[in-house]
């Protein structure tokens, strides 16, 4: 018997810029700039690196790195550039629309494109004391309100944590709310998509 997605999957739900897993531990997510190191000076560089360093040796929780590679579909933007070409009366600015757009064109012409978003996953377990005389019962018991929103608790805290730490290394951590979230999860899964432009539409009840 053949498995749907959804079973596969181990996210329970998504609400409230936190991810809920089946096991009832939550997630949350920071979208990372990105710094040119190389450009940097040796004693920079040095600082950086010591930075980092700290706020790893700082951390008393684990944390997962995700780099994200998606190829660049510019088709869009070459066929505005066109566009705003042909509305152009100075035939001087028309020239220098077609120079850039021939410029772009020969860009893609050299391979693809690709570009990099990066992500860092901030867990949190919730640990609950079996309640005195009930027995335990087989599988994960759902996560209660209360429940929900002492991890969630939790979790901002070490979110605030991590975010301070990378914006000593000169990287700015924004989380995802629970919109970013769900379109993240949905072009992993849908990468042509995804690379098209196209996103599908939420439904409102499903943003909390």
């Amino acid at each position: 018997m053949s498995l749907s997605v959804q079973q596969l999957l181990e996210i329970k739900e998504i609400r409230e810029g936190v991810v809920v897993l089946k096991d009832n531990s939550v997630r949350g997510v920071l979208m990372v700039s990105s710094l040119n190191f190389a450009l940097k000076s040796e004693d920079e560089q040095g600082a950086i690196i010591y930075q980092f360093q700290n706020f790893l040796n700082s951390l008393d929780f684990s944390s997962q790195i995700i780099v994200q590679s998606r190829r660049l579909n510019i088709t869009g933007y070459l066929d505005e550039l066109e566009n705003m070409k042909k509305k152009q009366k100075n035939e001087l600015l028309k020239i220098q629309i077609e120079e850039y757009r021939k410029f772009i064109s020969g860009i893609l012409s050299q391979g693809i494109i690709m570009t990099k978003n990066f992500f860092v996953v901030v867990p949190f377990t919730l640990i609950r004391l079996p309640e005195i005389g009930k027995k335990r019962k087989k599988g994960s018991p759902g996560l209660r309100e209360e429940d929900f929103q002492r991890a969630k608790t939790q979790l901002l805290q070490r979110i605030e944590f991590v975010a301070s730490g990378l914006g000593g290394c000169g990287l700015l951590a924004t989380p995802l709310n629970t919109s970013e979230l769900i379109e993240l999860f949905w072009s992993l899964y849908h990468p042509d998509e995804a690379e098209n432009g196209y996103y599908p539409e939420i439904p409102p009840e499903l943003i909390r």
